[in-house]
């Protein structure tokens, strides 16, 4: 029986096997700044929410990191694709590097890009997410409007404006 072989969802064309898996699954490390973004893209997609939360800079014994609400962003998206806009540093020999990325996704019938610029430092030889300021996007909904006068979408049997169109 042969394997199953999937594209890895980071975008680096290559099998997931051989790209973001081992990094996410702890067998390896990434080398670079550019290389632990792209797996925590990747994580996202697979719902790797442990992987996330543990590769970001911890202060003081925690992370900033609001686990619940990370889990929801990636099992209530789709997610379509990440592209890397730019790096600065963040190369196997340095301590600190940037990531300006952008992830396209979908989620309760809105798409939108993350458009973040991304800080990484290499803490004692691992590459951690420090922090990132977001870009402002564009959100743009998924299908129709829904008209004032139509049913409301959540089922209550309301019109739209007096339900969740207030």
């Amino acid at each position: 029986m042969s394997k199953t072989t999937s594209i890895c969802p980071c975008g680096s064309g290559r099998e997931y096997s051989a790209c973001c898996e081992p990094i996410i699954k702890g067998t390896s490390l990434a080398a670079t700044a550019e290389e632990l973004m792209r797996a925590r893209y990747s994580a996202y997609e697979k719902h790797e929410i442990d992987f996330i939360v543990d590769t970001c800079e911890a202060v003081g014994d925690k992370t900033d990191i609001d686990r619940k609400a990370t889990q929801s962003w990636s099992e209530e998206s789709t997610w379509y694709g990440l592209k890397i806009l730019r790096t600065e540093k963040g190369g196997a020999d340095d301590t600190e590097g940037l990531v300006e990325f952008q992830a396209t996704y979908s989620r309760k019938g809105l798409r939108d890009v993350h458009h973040e610029i991304g800080l990484f430092k290499k803490i004692d030889g691992k590459w951690m997410y420090s922090n990132g300021s977001l870009k402002t996007t564009t959100i743009v909904r998924e299908g129709r409007k829904i008209g004032r006068n139509e049913p409301c979408s959540c089922g209550s049997g309301k019109k739209y404006k007096a339900c969740c169109g207030r």
